[in-house]
């Protein structure tokens, strides 16, 4: 990433005059190769809060190879922790609450407030996270745990309920400098068993751009079977607009997960689209999503040479900004056809005559400029609040089929496209997040890939802003 600020000391001094942070690219740790069996191996993670899901957090936090410091008045709250401990040989130690020993430090803070019902139940998330957050370290990682607000009516438990989500999203802008996020996640009754693969993603290095968000862990979709590793093995995932940018990077992390990608774009991309599939085993697929017979063409395809699809990634998308007012009525319909329209068509045909198989996932990408908008980009933002809707919509209607249906919602992320922006739009577009920064391609190709995964079977109907925690439009 090229940035003004990094390389120009008297641009940096105006930035902080202004007080806009400086980004500091190095300080977020992203993944690197497919995923692990111990993605937290020799983390130290903190955790707090006295609900239901400490049984399910020390079998998680242990098997995935992390070592959890528990906060509690005694060794009582030791107790789940001992059977997983020593399956997995990791040592629990307990934390007085309040208490930080000089000089300890932690990677993670995960507290568990499925237990809290009044407003005065929300001094322990502060009793918890004061002594720590300033002793988490970089790219660390902070996770509240509760229950849904819609699912009691008491008007006192909702309030608490709800008071964990705005925790987290300031918190999460508190602590982005350093590189660190944080986030929220609602687990329906039922549901606690969906809550480790969530957790292990948000815990990870591959969440690395995801800040200030909620996670509805729900049941309303079957689960199968969530393997740990090569998490995509023998599944087919078509990918739209893979020839460059966030198609690439999702289609070269899907493949290296174990699918095996079917890379589409317009026949005119017919030279980088090639080249994405052969660089990762993947085939091509080249179509016109926005010709009319472009759903047949493209189910027909996938009948013949892989008897359906396991996973499909709407990602091809064009902005034709302008004013309303400026606006011609081409830049409208071309907008609203490809990034909506397009994506009703196909997934519509794939659902048909069981192409998309059972237990399926479709990805599509909304935007923060569907959910906030944007001046100058009345068609685009339309397009992209639509695909929020239909996701919302479609996910009931294929859940007894195990299929999710979700969005990624990107921020600025850092592409062809935004560095052929004007320096000064840019420049304040990176700032415009609690971690100081634009995000890179793969780190939406992280969360799409993580949607993309059987262990996702928690999470569907949602729309996930991959935004490093915006400040606007939360």
């Amino acid at each position: 990433m090229t940035d003004l600020l990094l390389e120009n000391e008297s641009a940096r001094k105006l930035i902080k005059t202004l007080g806009l942070p400086i980004p500091v690219p190095e300080r977020l740790e992203r993944a690197k190769g497919p995923y692990e069996e111990r993605p937290l191996d020799d983390k130290t993670i903190l955790v707090g809060g006295h609900g239901a899901l400490q049984g399910v957090l020390a079998q998680v936090l242990t098997k995935a190879g992390a070592t959890p410091w528990v906060v509690g008045k005694s060794d009582s709250v030791l107790e789940p922790y001992r059977g997983p401990g020593e399956a997995w040989a990791r040592t629990t130690r307990r934390i007085e609450p309040g208490d930080a020993p000089e000089g300890e430090r932690v990677d993670a803070i995960v507290f568990d407030g499925t237990g809290l019902e009044t407003p005065d139940d929300l001094h322990q998330l502060y009793e918890v996270m004061h002594p720590w957050i300033r002793r988490l370290n970089r790219s660390g990682r902070v996770v509240v745990i509760g229950r849904p607000v819609g699912d009691v009516k008491r008007a006192a438990i909702a309030a608490t309920r709800a008071g964990l989500e705005g925790f987290t999203r300031s918190l999460g802008k508190e602590i982005g400098s350093n590189g660190s996020v944080a986030n929220s996640v609602f687990v329906e009754e039922g549901a606690e068993d969906r809550l480790g693969p969530v957790l292990r993603f948000l815990l990870s290095p591959r969440s690395a751009f995801i800040s200030c968000q909620p996670f509805h862990v729900t049941k309303t979709a079957k689960v199968g079977e969530a393997p740990e590793t090569h998490v995509l093995g023998g599944k087919v995932a078509l990918v739209t607009g893979a020839a460059r940018g966030i198609g690439e990077a999702t289609a070269e992390i899907l493949a290296a997960e174990g699918a095996h990608v079917v890379c589409l774009d317009r026949p005119a991309d017919d030279g980088p689209c090639s080249q994405v599939a052969q660089r990762i085993g993947g085939s091509v697929l080249l179509v016109d999503i926005t010709d009319r017979d472009a759903p047949e063409r493209i189910a027909n395809d996938l009948k013949e040479r892989f008897g359906g699809v396991d996973v499909v990634v709407h990602n091809a998308g064009v902005t034709r900004d302008k004013t309303l007012g400026r606006m011609k009525p081409d830049a409208w319909d071309m907008a609203v056809d490809i990034n909506l329209g397009a994506v009703v068509r196909i997934t519509e045909r794939l659902l048909q005559n069981d192409l998309l198989r059972p237990g399926g996932r479709i990805i599509c990408l909304s935007s923060v400029s569907g959910i906030a908008g944007n001046r100058g980009q009345t068609n685009y933002s339309a397009s992209k609040a639509g695909v929020v809707g239909f996701v919302r919509a479609l996910a009931p209607q294929v859940a007894d089929k195990g299929i999710t249906v979700n969005a990624i919602a990107p921020g600025f992320i850092e592409t062809r496209l935004t560095n052929a922006m004007p320096v000064a739009i840019r420049e304040v577009a990176r700032r415009m997040s609690a971690v100081g920064q634009g995000g890179k391609p793969e780190d939406v190709g992280q969360a799409i890939t993580f949607l993309a995964t059987p262990g996702a079977a928690g999470l569907t109907g949602q729309t996930i802003r991959v935004c490093g925690g915006a400040l606007v439009g939360a």
